[in-house]
């Protein structure tokens, strides 16, 4: 039994090393994950309120968001092993990048619920600017 622990923790100690170097990258997702969550609730709330709808929290959107995060982590760690393959052969940074268009989508959608919350000009503004700005690098790509 004391051998199979060994095995176990040492298994998941080498998992963890190897994914040390993509845990910011992944910390930052996840934040922008959830606070995009969190106020999509709060958006999906008040726009029920305001057109006098009964609202209610729905499980399978949460878990949706989940399974979300879950499929972005894993893709972070997937190009991160990737760019670590090809490392010395080509210079990607797929990680970072992809890391990066994740949070700007998730960041567009947060404007988004910030709108449809304070229904503030500023966030209906920013909300514009960051889509063109993430359209005009996507098509520089």
């Amino acid at each position: 039994m004391e051998a199979l622990f060994r095995l176990v923790s040492g298994a998941c100690a080498a998992l963890v090393a190897l994914l040390c170097p993509v845990a910011p990258l992944i910390g930052a997702v996840t934040l922008f994950i959830i606070v995009d969550f969190i106020t999509g609730v709060i958006a999906s709330r008040t726009i029920a309120q305001r057109e006098g709808e009964e609202w209610w929290f729905e499980s399978r959107k949460a878990w949706r968001t989940l399974f979300k995060l879950g499929f972005t982590a894993m893709a972070i760690v997937m190009t991160w092993i990737m760019e670590c393959c090809l490392e010395g052969v080509v210079e990607l940074h797929l990680a970072k990048f992809f890391t990066g268009f994740v949070c700007g989508v998730e960041l567009w959608s947060f404007l988004e619920n910030a709108a449809n919350i304070s229904e503030a000009p500023i966030f209906v503004w920013l909300g514009k600017i960051v889509k063109r700005r993430i359209r005009k690098e996507v098509e520089d790509e």
